[in-house]
């Protein structure tokens, strides 16, 4: 089997298969689950099929159906940061940081002004508390066997952000973006630029050929070294 994208034009939602089962990369948006059900229909697929979600970071985006399909499927785990959990227990987006330029801090301004600004989501439910895996030091080689893939600390557009390797391709959830409000690759919020700089030089450094970020579509590895140089004349416009 091969990737399959089951998200939207805004969010990507990606599903590989492996040894242990499906593999589920991000959700989406809040009131997106039937949506992404319907297109895994297509590919004969059910998130009943699904044995882990692997959550790169806790935003709105990303963990926004989360708490809805823990409630209708009882069969698969999350794996998440060990800095994921408050986030998603509070059902709101960090505001740390700042956009990473003019265009894109604009674009943010149109979200509050289309009533979109607060960046809410459902937030975790206690008693889904044992569904969840925080990837620590001592599980992360038994959490990479179980993926059948490399899990990587890609911190900086939030201090939670994780990768993962599969094969010859970097799940790289908003580590980078392919497309607008977006240019060279850079993703529009930026919480700890210096880790993000970090997290570019960590994923130019993996032997993966294709970058699969949640917004755009996948592109070479080369196009991280090719705009890197564009970090360092990041201005972070700040929101409030």
């Amino acid at each position: 089997m091969k990737i399959i994208n089951a998200g939207n034009r805004i969010m990507n939602t990606y599903f590989y298969p492996s040894s242990s089962g499906l593999i589920m990369i991000d959700t989406g948006y809040e009131h997106s689950l039937e949506s992404v059900e319907k297109k895994l229909k297509q590919h004969n697929l059910s998130l009943k099929d699904v044995s882990y979600v692997f959550l790169t970071h806790a935003h709105d985006d990303h963990a926004g159906f989360l708490n809805e399909m823990l409630h209708q499927y009882d069969q698969f785990q999350v794996i998440i940061s060990s800095q994921s959990k408050k986030t998603l227990k509070r059902g709101q987006n960090s505001f740390e940081g700042g956009c990473s330029t003019l265009f894109a801090w604009l674009f943010c301004q149109l979200m509050v002004l289309f009533g979109k600004g607060e960046h809410r989501f459902p937030m975790i439910e206690d008693q889904f508390d044992s569904r969840f895996i925080e990837v620590t030091d001592q599980n992360k080689d038994e959490l990479e066997r179980l993926l059948g893939a490399s899990i990587l600390y890609t911190p900086g557009h939030t201090c939670d952000s994780l990768s993962l390797k599969y094969n010859d391709v970097l799940f790289c959830g908003d580590a980078a973006m392919n497309g607008l409000p977006s240019f060279c690759r850079l993703i529009i919020w930026i919480e700890n630029l210096v880790q993000y700089e970090q997290s570019w030089d960590i994923m130019i450094h993996t032997d993966a050929e294709w970058i699969y970020p949640a917004h755009g579509k996948p592109f070479l590895k080369e196009d991280l070294k090719k705009f890197k140089s564009m970090i360092k004349k990041v201005r972070l416009y700040k929101l409030k």
